[in-house]
């Protein structure tokens, strides 16, 4: 592949992509820092950490075609929904379960992303279910050709769920145009990927009759790029594709669990070396896009967006408790 300048422009990749890119790596990680604040003050229950998985989710969302293609997310993946359309704001509005939180009206646990308007579907705590969502709807798609491609994401621990398995199965058999992305951080909460994962997650694609891939998840482009690759090819009708990123989560699996119990500091510490956003910051000065001062302003700016976002979220409005049964319970007529 192109080094240096010609990297990105090899991609297809311009100038404002690549700085929309990295404004929304450091969105997420500011709104991370701030829920786990929010989470030590007592105003957030429960937070689940992104920090980590940046570029796997900024580059691997960059391939859709927002308000066409339909993204199925997991709860790790406030990064990616950003990148689809979500708001500092709509995220704290949903940490915090007001009544304007666009996922749910605040009745669904932190982290259940969902928006019709974007084209995100609501995703369950259960593992993996929302891969098999993902199918069904690349089906409908393909049945009504539609030109829509469906991504969907999921930690290594999902595939081990028969869901999973199902629905690279069935996205096989009819050569759905989906993408099925393992946002491989080694940990399926504290069980190691060794003792999860038998041989290798994109190693699996093979069983089910479509290409499996492995890439660096620290690497935003290596992200985009693998990314790109299986939208297309999905898009021009040739059927999914399994993309592994390799990455780390620099925090707990979420704020109910300590990881202290199953990870060393130094091997946290060495992982955080290889944080996926300095790194392409790395690459943006070696094309001459930003120098310390950009990264100053584009820091300060996106910290001001977060800070504004969560305030106003925690200045809204809670639901009507009268309207807990709604969307729950049928109309009862009474007799």
């Amino acid at each position: 592949m192109a080094k240096g300048k010609d990297l990105h422009t090899d991609l297809g990749l311009k100038e404002e992509d690549l700085l929309g890119m990295y404004r929304y790596m450091l969105l997420a990680r500011y709104c991370d820092e701030r829920q786990w604040a929010l989470n030590r003050m007592g105003k957030a229950p429960f937070v689940v950490p992104v920090s980590g998985h940046e570029a796997a989710q900024v580059g691997s969302a960059w391939a859709f075609e927002k308000g066409k293609d339909v993204f199925c997310p997991y709860y790790r993946d406030m990064a990616l929904v950003l990148v689809a359309g979500f708001t500092p704001k709509d995220i704290f509005l949903g940490l915090f379960g007001k009544k304007d939180d666009p996922s749910s009206g605040g009745r669904q646990m932190p982290a259940h992303w969902g928006s019709k308007e974007r084209n995100i579907i609501t995703g369950s705590s259960p593992i993996a279910t929302q891969v098999l969502h993902a199918a069904g709807i690349a089906y409908s798609k393909k049945y009504k050709k539609a030109d829509a491609v469906v991504g969907t994401w999921f930690g290594e621990g999902g595939t081990s769920e028969g869901d999973w398995h199902g629905a690279m199965n069935f996205a096989g058999i009819h050569k759905l145009p989906m993408v099925f992305f393992c946002e491989n951080n080694q940990y399926a909460i504290s069980v190691h990927e060794s003792k999860q994962v038998a041989g290798s997650v994109h190693g699996r694609a093979q069983g089910y009759g479509f290409p499996g891939h492995l890439g660096d998840g620290n690497d935003i482009l290596e992200s985009y790029r693998l990314a790109k690759e299986a939208v297309d090819r999905a898009r021009a009708g040739e059927g999914p594709s399994l993309i592994e990123l390799r990455t780390y989560r620099h925090y707990s699996h979420t704020s109910d669990d300590d990881d202290r119990t199953y990870r060393s500091k130094e091997e946290v510490e060495e992982w955080k070396q290889k944080d996926p956003i300095p790194r392409f910051e790395t690459y943006l000065r070696s094309v001459d896009l930003i120098d310390d001062a950009k990264i100053e302003a584009m820091r300060e700016e996106t910290k001001a967006e977060v800070t504004e976002g969560a305030k106003a979220a925690e200045e809204a409005e809670f639901p009507d408790p009268g309207t807990a049964a709604d969307h729950v319970y049928g109309d009862l007529e009474v007799v």
